[in-house]
């Protein structure tokens, strides 16, 4: 009990002691981390540029499946395996597996164009808010606060492996499909703010590989992106099914 007490009463003090200036308050961040973190999110925007190139070539040439799925994670491993002083290379094969990543995610960006393409817009805007608010808390929570976090969202990773290799032999039903869905997406939610402080505290710690850095952020978006916009095309194709029951 005094061990609950504590951790509310703590709680309950920082808030209080919540003001406009701790926005402001990176102190706990070396300014070598604060330009590591500036590299790192550089180049995250670059991934997601690449991704949009890839999502573009997969509308003109139909390029996206599994091809495009091996080539990304050969890109991956390539550059996972590649020595950190060549750079260009490992930036190379960041963006060639953006680029492929974005081609393989092109059916489903192919789909949300034919049935409401507001809907795409909606899911990145959702994604791209999601991503900055909470990789935002991270940054601005005190060191370390959340890495506890990753042994829970671990676990949950290997339940929801499972639930997804369980329904390709059982077959799942349509409540099934949800929980995985949304599941998943608290997963990845919390893994932003779990990679988040691990890019940082890995900085504190001399680690300054910008490339995985990215790398590993880019996974965060892609992941939640593709769930956002898959219960965004579910729930309009019900409201769609009841407009048409009403009808007849």
């Amino acid at each position: 009990m005094d061990a609950f007490s504590s951790f509310f009463e703590s709680q309950s003090a920082s808030r209080n002691g919540w003001s406009y200036d701790s926005l402001k308050n990176f102190r706990q961040i070396s300014p070598l981390v604060q330009n590591h973190l500036k590299q790192v999110y550089l180049t995250l925007c670059c991934t997601l540029i690449a991704a949009a190139v890839g999502v573009y070539l997969h509308l003109l040439w139909n390029i996206g499946g599994l091809l495009t799925t091996v080539a990304c994670m050969g890109s991956i491993v390539w550059l996972l395996s590649a020595p950190a002083y060549e750079e260009r290379k490992r930036v190379f094969l960041l963006m060639a597996a953006s680029l492929f990543q974005g081609a393989t995610i092109g059916p489903l960006i192919d789909l949300a164009l034919e049935i409401d393409p507001s809907l795409l817009l909606s899911a990145f805007v959702g994604t791209s808010l999601a991503f900055a608010c909470f990789s935002g808390a991270a940054l601005l929570a005190r060191r370390r606060e959340y890495l506890y976090l990753g042994g829970v969202l671990a676990s949950g990773m290997s339940i929801l492996m499972w639930l997804h290799f369980a329904s390709y032999i059982f077959g799942g039903s349509t409540s099934f499909f949800k929980f995985e869905l949304y599941f998943g997406l608290l997963i990845f939610v919390g893994y932003i703010v779990v990679d988040t402080q691990d890019v940082i505290e890995k900085a504190h710690l001399g680690d300054l590989d910008y490339v995985k850095h990215a790398l590993t952020l880019f996974t965060d978006f892609v992941a939640i992106f593709v769930r956002i916009l898959i219960i965004m095309l579910k729930n309009s194709a019900e409201k769609n099914e009841k407009k048409k029951k009403r009808k007849d």
